[in-house]
């Protein structure tokens, strides 16, 4: 067994607000450099496959959820990995959001 720190290179935090349910892709970068648990984090991403989220991850690879925070954050720092951001323009108004809720709650 190997003790989360070591996985980490003695971290205890990561670098960016990782959350369990934030979602990652891959981004690009040669994984040569890379310790072992980072090259089996990249090793999901398979061609064409979307994100994953890091509990996700931490469930594949069988690792401490907050060791693999860890080592996403630090993975994002390298460029292996991205979060992809929601398109601003993509979001409905909250007008139109508060006419779906009045309508669905004179429905109940």
């Amino acid at each position: 067994m190997v003790r989360p720190y070591i996985r980490t290179g003695g971290r205890v935090r990561p670098h960016r607000d990782v959350r369990l349910e934030s979602v990652v892709v891959a981004a690009s970068g040669a994984a040569d450099e890379l310790g072992p648990d980072a090259r089996r984090v990249l090793s999901l991403f398979a061609v064409g496959r979307g994100g994953l989220a890091v509990a996700d991850i931490a469930a594949a690879l069988r690792l401490p959820p907050s060791t693999v925070r860890i080592i996403v954050s630090s993975l994002m720092d390298s460029g292996h990995l991205a979060s992809p951001a929601p398109a601003v323009e993509d979001q409905p108004r909250n007008d139109l959001l508060q006419k779906v809720l009045d309508g669905l709650r004179e429905l109940v």
